[in-house]
């Protein structure tokens, strides 16, 4: 009998966000694979979890991924968490779970924890059709993913690190306009969790003034189709 690849996902702050099925699968495994294992540590001790961890991130999942796949032909359980939320949403994950299903073998995802969910629900932007961006690139491509972006008339969601929080949020007003409707929310599910809401200018004064501390998720709303058609009529004239 062959094993099956569990993706797991854990708490984005707060502990008591995990699930039982969870810790249930975590117990049950025959190896933990983890992003980083030194941030895995505190979690499982604390849910009582003693298992073989290996590290999986973006460094070694290419070379790691053979010798897994091997583990679950052999028979193995084998559960994948990330630092926090779910694996492969922007985090290691991916790239193995595309060669497990090549090689023919199963792979299960649990429901759980990830950020832009209730940031999403958070923001009162439309959340029945939305895009999430993740991460934009750091150089290479952005200016041209942004341009792209201007035109998009569903929700968008993005992640950002505090250190760059202010100059994306500037060059958000200046690709999709300043009075666009936004939600940036901090540190979700923690003690000083935050959620600011309103234009695009008003959430960047308000973080110029604030602390830029902890993971940052941005959702900005769509183009209006309204400004798209008054603008059109402008170009004309």
């Amino acid at each position: 009998m062959t094993g099956k690849l569990y993706l797991v996902p854990t708490p984005i702050g707060n502990l008591e966000d995990m699930t039982f099925r969870a810790i249930n699968v975590l117990k049950a495994a025959d190896l933990i694979l983890a992003e980083d294992t030194r941030t895995s540590a505190p979690l499982l001790k604390h849910f009582g979890i003693d298992k073989r961890v290996f590290a999986h991130h973006q460094h070694n999942e290419h070379k790691a991924s053979t010798e897994i796949v091997r583990f679950l032909k052999e028979g193995q359980q084998i559960a994948l968490i990330s630092d926090a939320g779910t694996p492969a949403i922007s985090d290691p994950g991916f790239y193995l779970v595309r060669e497990v299903l090549k090689a023919g073998l199963e792979v299960e995802c649990l429901p759980g924890a990830t950020a832009f969910v209730p940031a999403l629900v958070n923001s009162g932007l439309p959340a029945d059709t939305f895009v999430f961006e993740g991460f934009l690139p750091v150089k290479k491509g952005r200016q041209t993913r942004l341009k792209k972006l201007a035109e998009e008339d569903r929700t968008m969601i993005f992640y950002e690190s505090p250190h760059r929080l202010l100059k994306t949020l500037a060059e958000f007003e200046a690709t999709f306009e300043s009075d666009r409707l936004a939600s940036v929310s901090r540190e979700l599910t923690k003690m000083y969790e935050e959620t600011v809401r309103g234009t695009l200018e008003e959430v960047r004064t308000h973080f110029e003034h604030n602390v830029v501390k902890g993971e940052f998720v941005i959702c900005v709303a769509g183009k209006s189709p309204q400004k798209g058609r008054q603008r059109d009529a402008t170009d004309q004239v």
